[in-house]
């Protein structure tokens, strides 16, 4: 099996066998639009802004969050727990105890309910001025755009039943710092969940920039090098070793461009090997920080005349985050990436955890705990100075157990130049690539 028979396999995998059509193709644009305009209808969902008006500010459109969530967990039959996730905080941008709240919906897994993937935008919006709570923030693309993205993708997962546990997540406080990420973070940390991947999805909305150029065909997907929670251990082992291209973040934005590529559209992945953009963040951060794979999804061209704008026309020219500068077709197209991948994530295994040894030998040994679920893995490799897994030379092993650990040797294949990593597969859903380097685990280095 080569990697991109590997991709195609894993991309081509739809919901229950009698199904006629994948989750993605249920993707509407027209729902997401009336989601958007929705969320537009509070005014403004500031952090700051009120908690018990029941038709404008944050408190309103959390609660609708909440409400669309329970809908539908109600068409599912009740297949969605929902509940808010939040706790009352002070800092720099929030100046008085405010109550942060996430709109939080859980789909269990059948199989591996706390292995999870969470899929997630944020909820609040904001004006030109950071603290202020009052003027009209109308948020549509930011974050409006990955607000209805998430609930489109419950509404089409959840009509499908998956071994890993989905987690979508309407997250507040991110204008203000990071805040809504960093609680659901730490509610993850606590519940003991097994993090596979985090989805986060910040400005997918729009297709043009406020220079007139426009990419309707790319969505841009960030993710970090060296992984932020590395010990000074860990760093000296890449240092000499590598690894610093190999974050499970890292492979995790590798195996969503495969993902992308193996589709018959034109809609591909701009792989942005970088945390976040120049001088901003998101909430994928509070995830990274924790030791998470973690990635942003963002528009291939930012409008930054249509964010963190009042509403306003200036010499005839029109600014603010408004509806009618958003591409919906465009936003559909990101979602369906989205649902495509969280369909494969949440049935494929956990990425096993890796091992090489070639110090001094001419073939190189490659080793990897079995993980629950698995029926096969895939062991790639790459040059060192690719950037992306090599897509002829894969071996594809049936473990003789379910635990333990697993070893192939690659004869007259010299370790020094190459970079090694294994995918775990069921049938035909296969994990992003785990590589063997130091600090590549899909885990908290903590474990590593």
């Amino acid at each position: 099996m080569t990697i991109r028979t590997l991709f195609v396999a894993a991309a081509a995998l739809a919901a229950p066998v009698a199904a006629q059509t994948h989750p993605a193709d249920n993707v509407s644009a027209d729902r997401l639009r009336a989601d958007v305009e929705k969320l537009v209808s509070f005014g403004t969902r500031h952090t700051l802004s009120s908690q018990d008006d029941p038709v404008r500010g944050i408190g309103a459109a959390v609660n609708w969050g909440l409400d669309e969530f329970r809908r539908i967990g109600a068409e599912c039959g009740d297949c969605l727990e929902v509940l808010p996730v939040g706790e009352v905080v002070t800092g720099p941008r929030i100046p008085e105890p405010t109550l942060v709240r996430n709109a939080v919906a859980i789909q269990r897994g059948s199989e591996r309910p706390d292995e999870v993937v969470i899929v997630q935008g944020h909820i609040d919006s904001r004006a030109s001025d950071v603290m202020d709570a009052a003027s009209d923030a109308p948020g549509a693309n930011d974050d409006g755009s990955g607000t209805a993205l998430v609930i489109e993708a419950a509404r089409v997962l959840s009509q499908s039943k998956y071994p890993t546990t989905i987690i979508y997540a309407l997250l507040s406080g991110e204008e203000q710092g990071l805040y809504g990420g960093q609680i659901l973070a730490n509610w993850a940390e606590a519940q003991g969940y097994t993090v596979k991947a985090v989805l986060n999805n910040d400005i997918v909305g729009n297709s043009c920039g406020s220079d007139g150029y426009c990419e309707p065909d790319i969505v841009r997907v960030f993710s970090e090098g060296p992984r932020a929670d590395l010990t000074e251990a860990l760093r000296a082992s890449q240092r000499r070793f590598g690894g610093e291209n190999d974050s499970p973040s890292r492979n995790l934005s590798r195996w969503v461009a495969a993902i992308a590529d193996t589709e018959a559209s034109d809609f591909k992945v701009r792989q942005i090997w970088r945390t976040d953009r120049m001088g901003r963040g998101g909430d994928q951060v509070p995830f990274l920080d924790k030791g998470y794979p973690a990635i942003r999804f963002s528009v291939g061209v930012e409008d930054y005349d249509h964010q963190h704008q009042d509403v306003r026309v200036e010499g005839g020219k029109a600014f603010g985050d408004t509806i009618d500068e958003m591409d919906f077709d465009y936003l559909a197209r990101v979602t369906q990436l989205n649902v495509r991948a969280l369909d494969v994530l949440a049935r494929a295994p956990m990425p096993p955890k890796v091992r090489v040894d070639a110090a001094v030998r001419t073939d190189t040994e490659v080793s990897w705990d079995l993980v629950p679920g698995a029926s096969s893995y895939v062991v790639v490799r790459r040059r060192t100075d690719e950037p992306g897994w090599d897509i002829t030379t894969a071996s594809t092993l049936i473990p003789r157990a379910r635990t333990g650990r697993q070893t192939l040797i690659l004869n007259n294949i010299r370790g020094d130049d190459w970079l090694f990593g294994v995918s775990a597969c069921y049938a035909d859903a296969c994990s992003p690539v785990a590589s063997g380097v130091p600090g590549g685990a899909f885990e908290p280095v903590a474990k590593d």
